[in-house]
């Protein structure tokens, strides 16, 4: 079950949703002003994790000394 960023059109307010199902996410209104008009912000997290090749710097699969 996903943790969803949006932002209200009506008011500005940034806010997470943690989304059980599609309806619910459908269903949802800003916390600050109740509007529905929201919109779901981009992701960097979710766009990083898919886009990532190779071990991180910090794996010892990359370390040049003994670990």
């Amino acid at each position: 079950m996903p943790i969803y960023e949006y932002q209200c059109q009506e008011c500005g307010d940034e806010f997470e949703l943690f989304v059980v199902n599609q309806r619910a996410a459908d269903a949802a209104t800003c916390p600050k002003c109740h509007s529905a008009k929201i919109q779901k912000k981009f992701s960097a997290f979710a766009a990083s994790v898919g886009k990532r090749t190779g071990a991180p710097a910090s794996s010892p699969a990359s370390c040049s000394g003994p670990v």
